[in-house]
């Protein structure tokens, strides 16, 4: 089911506004962090999404717009997006695909939370047993516990996998690789995308 570029834009600011705030985001309010001024512009993008079976509309809501949980396969598990690549080593600039990817139920986050996946680049999650090349599955969310394994980004665009620790007015990015160095940062430059809750690896 392909989407074109601005309707992943569309359905991702509809999943983060959701994530932040526990409520759907008017049509303004997704339109704004896009540049897009017009009501009617935003309406077409939603109802492409609805066609697509992405969203849904809840008509006797105010704010009417609804994700649809992720679609079941058999097995009970979902397909979910497979959002691009994320590097467990230095911080790199994640590049979307537009694949979907099998995810078992274990791994599907309740509730009809949001959730993607990313491909890993990179062996500094190793001793997590994240390696190069494995699949990471993601519940998209802002927050995260200390300890956890977080997909970061850093200074708004380089995204990276490690796991995160606050201290003070600094956030650590921890690799989980005795041979590698930690990064510290300020905590404005640091924003939480999601957390990891399950690893796919495929043998040859």
């Amino acid at each position: 089911m392909a989407l074109t570029r601005r309707q992943r834009d569309v359905l991702e600011v509809i999943r983060t506004f959701i994530a932040r705030h526990g409520y759907s985001p008017s049509l303004e309010e997704i339109g704004h962090p896009l540049g897009l001024s017009s009501v009617a512009t935003v309406h077409k993008h939603v109802s492409h999404l609805v066609e697509k079976g992405l969203v849904r509309r809840v008509w006797n809501q105010n704010r009417s717009i609804d994700l649809v949980d992720a679609p079941q396969r058999p097995d009970g598990g979902a397909a979910l997006p497979l959002m691009g690549t994320i590097a467990a080593g230095s911080p790199l600039e994640a590049v979307r695909s537009e694949e979907e990817v099998p995810v078992p139920s274990d791994m599907v986050p309740r509730g009809g939370k949001p959730a993607y996946v990313l491909r890993v680049r990179g062996d500094s999650m190793i001793d997590e047993q994240i390696r190069d090349g494995d699949l990471v599955v993601v519940e998209e969310r802002p927050q995260a516990r200390d300890g956890e394994t977080v997909v970061a980004l850093v200074d708004g665009y380089e995204a990276t996998l490690k796991r995160m620790y606050r201290e003070g007015a600094s956030v650590r990015l921890q690799p989980a690789n005795a041979s590698m160095h930690p990064l510290t940062l300020a905590a404005d430059r640091v924003q939480v995308q999601g957390v990891v809750v399950g690893v796919i690896r495929k043998y040859a």
